[in-house]
């Protein structure tokens, strides 16, 4: 196999590692460069790969997604195999049954993983977008872009004190706490539910809510507060806002920076928001294929 073959084929299997443990929709995985690979070659190799990065991976089996994604996701494998290939591959079918016998959870996880050196991110969540009467145990898309994008400017918040206004499942957070080092970061949502899951997730990846950390001086003060985002008063350098809608939020007259995102559900309240903010009119993401 050509060097540019064998590097081709690797970026392919890190692409469908960090995108399934994030668990996007299935649709934003790389189907057509797989569906290529495939035609090119008569190895079924490459799917055992695949099994192995994906569902089979470990931290997939600690920390397993849904049924029903992982369900889907086996399920659309299967037929990119069938599609070019004769003879059946056993062990997607064993992984099929494997995972049709699993018991469903009310939670899941899904794991953030920034390109190397950068420490990945591991969530639980609810499987249900609706739940305790709030949205916010379920992360929402809104955040993993904000995420992706302070992964990719962690000038932003190096050194700075931020705060989130609906912290949700903290993907925002956790990926700027682990990989962005503010000075202090501040966790708030008015749901104690959403808080009570977001200190698990803290834990679990590792960081402390403890008030001072002075054994790492390389950890941010993180604190978490329950309080509604329409009357916060701010007085951080950055605030987040991932979906949801702000207060005016001034220190002395002088705003901080404001990052938000979100779902464009109604193009009149995007336009809206959008005239008022002084920016041409937003325009919709990129659909999935």
């Amino acid at each position: 196999m050509a060097p540019e073959e064998n590097t081709g084929i690797e970026l392919l299997l890190q692409s469908f590692e960090r995108r399934f443990l994030a668990v996007p929709t299935l649709c934003s995985l790389p189907w057509q460069s797989l569906e290529a690979k495939l035609r090119d070659s008569s190895d079924s190799e490459l799917l055992r790969d695949i099994l192995q990065k994906t569902v089979k991976h470990p931290v997939c089996v600690k920390h397993p997604p849904s049924v029903k994604y992982a369900w889907c996701f086996l399920s659309e494998l299967i037929k990119k195999h069938e599609a070019v290939h004769m003879e059946p591959l056993d062990e997607l079918y064993e992984a099929l049954v494997e995972t049709l016998m699993a018991k469903e959870s009310t939670q899941g996880h899904r794991k953030g993983h920034p390109p190397p050196p950068h420490s990945s991110v591991t969530l639980s969540e609810n499987m249900a977008i609706i739940s305790h009467g709030t949205t916010g145990l379920v992360t929402w898309d809104a955040a993993l872009y904000v995420a992706e994008w302070a992964i990719e400017n962690p000038a932003a918040f190096t050194h700075r004190s931020v705060l989130e206004l609906g912290s949700g499942t903290g993907l925002t957070d956790l990926a700027i706490c682990k990989i962005c080092h503010p000075r202090a970061y501040i966790f708030r949502d008015c749901h104690s539910p959403v808080l009570e899951q977001l200190q698990g997730n803290v834990l679990l990846n590792g960081l402390s809510l403890e008030a001072d950390i002075n054994a790492n001086l390389h950890s941010p003060r993180l604190t978490m507060a329950q309080l509604d985002w329409d009357v916060v008063t701010v007085h951080q350098h950055v605030v987040i806002a991932a979906g949801n809608r702000l207060a005016a939020c001034r220190e002395h007259q002088r705003a901080p920076e404001v990052y938000v995102a979100f779902a464009v559900r109604n193009r009149e309240t995007c336009q809206l928001f959008t005239t008022e903010l002084g920016e041409p009119p937003c325009s919709p993401g990129p659909a999935c294929p």
